[in-house]
Formats: structure tokens, C-alpha cells, sequence
């Protein structure tokens, strides 16, 4: 197999994880109705997909933040187990949850060091949102790297779920989420 065809192969599975990953957090925006009261906050998340195991170069563990893989090591192993414990994460954890292209998750949550400026600067045309807070603007920024495949966060602020890749990114609104399909209220 050539390098071409593994990379198709890696962002052919890397689109089924992070449409897996985005319902989850779509299902976790979609149950929590709290979002109007004020002092609550919500569940939020912040996964990166990659297609090397090695990201050390661009990130740092934070504290004691870890996703429990004893409960859940493979995203695909059992949807309903994956949206369990990152219900949990979510409500209980901070910093970015690292997926690989098999779909393992990384125990140790990160924090995402910027790109150099030299990376920001050949994005020129990186489109920000006033919308976009932090973990919005590290995950716009962060997929630019070329390791990454792509990132999906969920907003504490207003349920928001963004998709991003390659400097690009896909905002699904609370209000906007599960289209025809959303049940009623």
C-alpha cells in the first residue's frame, strides 16, 4: 500500500470518528436543558483526531485531567459506552481528548500549545467567529496541523458543536442540531 492510499484509508475512518464523535456531543448539547440559566454550565468537550500516535510535539499533559479508559479505550467499541463516560469527561474534565485514526483515546487529556507563527501566517485566509472562545480558537488553529485530521468540540457556553478541519470549521447551533430529525420538544 503507497502513502496515498493510507492516507485516504486514515481520513476515510477519521470521517466516521468524528461523525460518531459530533453526535455524541450533539446527543450530550441535546439532553442537557440548562443552557438559559445563568452561573450553569454545561457539558463541554474538545476531541482531536490524529493520524500519529506521537503528539507531544504540540502538546501538554494537563494535571490530572484523563479520560478513563477502563471504561471506554476505543470510540467505536460500544457508541452507547463512549457517550456514557464522555458525558462524564464533560461535566467533570477539561483540556482536549486525543483519538487516533483506530479510534483508541489517549488517557492523558492535553492542553494544545498554538501553532507556530509561521503556520498562522500561511493560513491567511483562517476565518474566526466573535462567537469563538478559547477551545474554538485552539481547535480552528490546531487544525492546520498536519497531523491533525480534525477536531470537534462542544461548547459549556450554549450546547454549540463545531466540526474542524484544515482551518475550516462547521457550526451546528444548539437550536440547529439533528435537523428533520431532532425530536420535538
Amino acid at each position: 500500500m503507497d502513502t496515498v492510499d493510507r492516507l485516504l484509508e486514515k481520513y476515510a475512518t477519521s470521517q466516521k470518528l468524528m461523525d460518531q464523535i459530533r453526535y455524541t456531543a450533539e446527543t450530550l448539547s441535546l439532553e442537557f436543558d440548562q443552557w438559559e440559566e445563568q452561573y450553569v454550565k454545561g457539558p463541554s468537550l474538545y476531541f482531536l483526531i490524529v493520524a500519529e500516535v506521537n503528539f507531544d510535539d504540540f502538546t501538554d499533559p494537563l494535571g490530572g485531567n484523563k479520560w478513563p479508559i477502563n471504561r471506554c479505550h476505543v470510540v467505536s467499541d460500544s457508541p452507547e459506552t463512549f457517550t456514557e463516560v464522555a458525558r462524564d469527561v464533560a461535566h467533570t474534565r477539561d483540556g482536549a481528548v486525543i483519538v487516533t485514526t483506530d479510534g483508541t483515546i489517549q488517557e492523558q487529556m492535553v492542553r494544545v500549545r498554538s501553532p507556530s507563527k509561521e503556520v498562522l501566517q500561511e493560513a491567511t485566509e483562517l476565518q474566526y467567529a466573535d462567537w469563538m472562545g478559547t477551545k474554538h480558537l485552539s481547535a480552528l488553529e490546531t487544525s492546520l496541523r498536519e497531523d491533525v485530521l480534525s477536531a470537534v468540540t462542544l461548547s459549556e457556553e450554549d450546547g454549540r458543536v463545531t466540526t474542524f478541519l484544515s482551518g475550516t470549521y462547521q457550526d451546528y447551533p444548539r437550536d440547529e442540531i439533528g435537523g428533520r430529525w431532532r425530536p420535538t420538544e
